[in-house]
C-alpha cells in the first residue's frame, strides 16, 4: 500500500514517498479478493473503496501520516512493509550519492541485498509501479537538477493517488547529497545498514519482551482474588499477623514477582486487639480481613489464586 520513488547517481539521492497505510479486518476470503480488485486497477478512488469494502463486510482503517521514509546518516531509507500472521515482511531501498543498497527482511532477518550505484527505482504494487513507470518515461530527463527531481516524483505520486486507493496525495521528498565516489558509498551503507538492522533486532527484542510482560500482567490481573478465603492465621506478634495462604492462593509483588505459594507464611496488619490464631483471612467485597468479624487487614502484596 506504498509508492516510493528513488533516484541515485553522481548528483545524489532523492526520494518520494506517499504516507498512506491502511489496516484491514474482516474475512480473509472477502479480503484477498478486496486486495485483487485494488492492485488490478478496478477501484479508482477512496469512496468507491470504502463502498465495496462495506459490500464485502471488511472494516478498513485509512491514514495519510506514515513516515516511510527517513534519513540515516548520509543515507535515505525508504520502506515498504507488510505485515504477516507471525512476521512483518519489509522491503528497503538505502539510498546516497553514487550508490544505494536494496535490502529485503523477515522480521528482524536479511533474506536478501543488492547493491547498485546508480539508478531509478520503484517500489510498490504492480498497478502503483506500472502508473508511476509510465509517468517517470513521460516526464524523465537525466539533465534535470535533484530538487526539481523531486518536484516532479512528488508530481507522479500525487497522479497515481488519484488512480488508486493504494497511494495517498500527501508525499515525503527527502535529499542527500554527500561528497562519495561509488567506493566510499557502498563502504558507508554497508556500515549504515548494519548498524540499522542491529537498531530493528533490538528494537524487535524489546518489543517482545515488552508484550511478553503485557501478557503475564493481563493474565495475573485475571487471577487476583476479589473474593473467597485465603489463608488462616499461624503467629501474631502485636499488630502483625504470619498469614499461611491456602492451597490456592500465591502471593506477588507489584511486577508480578511471586513472593510466596500455597503453605508459606505472609505478613499482614491489623488494627483488632481480637485477632487469634487459627482465624480465617478472606476478601469479601475486596476488602482484606478477618472472617469472624470483618476486621480489616492491610498487606503490601498482591493475593492471586494459582
Amino acid at each position: 500500500m506504498s509508492l516510493i520513488i528513488a533516484y541515485v547517481g553522481k548528483k545524489g539521492c532523492v526520494m518520494a514517498s506517499d504516507k498512506r497505510k491502511i489496516g484491514y479486518f474482516g474475512d480473509k476470503k472477502n479480503l484477498s479478493k478486496l486486495e485483487e480488485e485494488l492492485y488490478e486497477g478496478h477501484i479508482d478512488n477512496d469512496d468507491d473503496f470504502l463502498k465495496r469494502a462495506k459490500e464485502l463486510g471488511i472494516s478498513i482503517k485509512i491514514t495519510d501520516d506514515a513516515n516511510k521514509l527517513k534519513i540515516i546518516g548520509n543515507t535515505i531509507r525508504g520502506e515498504v512493509s507488510t505485515k504477516g500472521t507471525f512476521e512483518t515482511r519489509r522491503r528497503r531501498i538505502y539510498g546516497t550519492k553514487n550508490g544505494y543498497q536494496i535490502v529485503e527482511l523477515l522480521g528482524s532477518e536479511t533474506e536478501s541485498r543488492k547493491a547498485g550505484d546508480s539508478g531509478l527505482i520503484v517500489f510498490g504494487n504492480e498497478f502503483a509501479k506500472r502508473a508511476a513507470e509510465t509517468l517517470i518515461k513521460r516526464n524523465w530527463k537525466a539533465s534535470q537538477s535533484l530538487r526539481y527531481m523531486g518536484e516532479i516524483f512528488q508530481g507522479i505520486i500525487e497522479e497515481v493517488a488519484s488512480k488508486t486507493p493504494t497511494v495517498g496525495k500527501n508525499v515525503d521528498v527527502l535529499m542527500q547529497q554527500p561528497d562519495f565516489d561509488k567506493t566510499k558509498a557502498q563502504q558507508h551503507l554497508n556500515i549504515t545498514i548494519d548498524h540499522d538492522i542491529k537498531v530493528l533486532t533490538k528494537f524487535r527484542q524489546e518489543l517482545t519482551e515488552k508484550l511478553v510482560q503485557q501478557n503475564l500482567e493481563i493474565e495475573m490481573a485475571n487471577k487476583i482474588i476479589d473474593k473467597g478465603e485465603v489463608g488462616r492465621v499461624v503467629q501474631i506478634d502485636g499488630n502483625m499477623l504470619y498469614v499461611q495462604l491456602n492451597d490456592k492462593t500465591q502471593a506477588v509483588d507489584g511486577n508480578w514477582k511471586r513472593l510466596a505459594g500455597p503453605g508459606q507464611n505472609v505478613l499482614m496488619f491489623t488494627d483488632s486487639d481480637d485477632a487469634k490464631i487459627g482465624d480465617k483471612v478472606i476478601i469479601e467485597n475486596e476488602d482484606l480481613c478477618l472472617k469472624k468479624d470483618k476486621s480489616s487487614l492491610k498487606c503490601d502484596i498482591i493475593l492471586c489464586s494459582l
